[in-house]
């Protein structure tokens, strides 16, 4: 009791409310002794920084660790394996060093020193997400823990032909305590990624938290990433990028956090900015289409698209007419194509104007030229004469 973990990764494919499918990824420990399993869900691929922090939420359900955790050959943990010496990524050997538990990997095909927790991933993937639809990963994994308690942990195991939540209730006493400070350090640069929902929120432990309107449809995958200071939810666009938006966590299970400032339009604002730019044109009507096109084939970057145009035209005014003719007729509709040729066309003109102060000759006839008198004795004693 107490003395070893198993561990392995474990991917399925599920049917989604919207009638599509997504790929699921799972990592599941399991306690050698009792048979007591733990595992956690995401809708994307694990890292390294998500291995560790699974760890940690093992070991808090858990409550406690063992002496040793078995892995597999996997390349979140190790490097390579050196005649039978780990190399484990610098990350997890930090982790290994504070949290103090000893490591034996698995060699590959090895099914004897792991078979327990192959069993799990089996038995995971035939019995919880067998025929199960997929809505959100939050409550997806809500379903999991609900499962372990109901089903994973309750029912007795065919091998040891008893329940792992009785066997685990003695086995936790033989646990090694697990300190939250680390827990906390773990956490504490950790970048979540979170799908935008189509309502501007996104969900986070069991709660949904407002963006401002207009952001689905906008970004990348509709995708943002959070990060957790304190008590403050932050929400980013990337991992170290502009700040959407920042709420204060809430305890409570199924509330809606919700700035009033995020239910303003940001969609208005596009508008506003795409009629700067027309009106900054000769030629608004050609100006209009040219604009319509850009938004419509950069449709989650029609911001970013616009204010490139706003700045070319407030740095360059005296090109953008002839820089939109050339971009129409040559099918340049993208922003940054436009700029390069304001660039080239500025460029242009000013190897001309060199080219032509290099090549003008100027008349002799319009040139104002000082003579100098000197008087007739000067020449005559240049010539050896003399003077009468």
């Amino acid at each position: 009791m107490g003395k070893q973990i198993q561990v392995d990764w474990g991917e399925t494919k599920q049917k989604t409310t919207e009638k599509k499918e997504i790929k699921l990824y799972f990592i599941a420990f399991v306690l050698a002794h009792s048979r007591y399993k733990y595992m956690e869900w995401q809708d994307r691929p694990f890292t390294t920084k998500d291995a560790i922090r699974c760890h940690e939420n093992a070991f808090r359900s858990f409550g406690g660790r063992t002496e040793e955790i078995v892995y597999d050959q996997d390349h979140l943990i190790t490097v390579s394996e050196n005649a039978g010496d780990l190399i484990l990524t610098s990350e997890f050997q930090a982790y290994v060093k504070d949290r103090k538990f000893r490591v034996h990997l698995c060699r590959k095909a090895d099914p004897e020193s792991k078979g327990m927790i192959e069993n799990v991933v089996k038995y995971i993937k035939g019995n919880f997400a067998d025929s199960r639809v997929f809505k959100d990963i939050e409550s997806w994994n809500m379903s999991a823990l609900q499962w372990l308690d109901r089903t994973g942990n309750k029912n007795v195991h065919n091998t040891t032909k008893k329940r792992p939540v009785e066997v685990f209730l003695v086995e936790k006493q033989h646990l090694q305590p697990v300190s939250p400070i680390l827990s906390l350090e773990s956490n504490r640069e950790v970048i979540i990624p979170r799908n935008v929902n189509k309502d501007n929120t996104i969900r986070f432990k069991s709660n949904r938290y407002s963006v401002p309107l207009g952001t689905y449809g906008t970004l990348p995958n509709n995708q943002v990433y959070l990060e957790v200071k304190q008590s403050t939810l932050i929400i980013r666009k990337q991992p170290d990028g502009e700040v959407l938006a920042e709420h204060k966590m809430s305890n409570e299970k199924g509330k809606l956090i919700k700035n009033r400032s995020h239910t303003r339009d940001r969609s208005k604002g596009i508008e506003e900015l795409k009629q700067s730019v027309i009106s900054s044109f000769e030629k608004q009507e050609e100006a209009m289409k040219y604009v319509n096109e850009i938004c419509q084939i950069y449709n989650r970057y029609r911001r970013d698209q616009l204010s490139i145009l706003l700045s070319v035209i407030k740095s360059e005014p005296q090109w953008i007419s002839q820089a939109l003719q050339k971009c129409m007729d040559e099918n340049l509709y993208s922003a940054n194509d436009f700029r390069d040729v304001v660039n080239y066309l500025k460029k242009s003109s000013t190897n001309s104007v060199m080219d032509i102060k290099k090549n003008t000759v100027v008349p002799t006839s319009n040139m104002k030229l000082k003579v100098t008198t000197r008087s007739l004795s000067t020449y005559t004693s240049i010539l050896g004469g003399r003077t009468q």
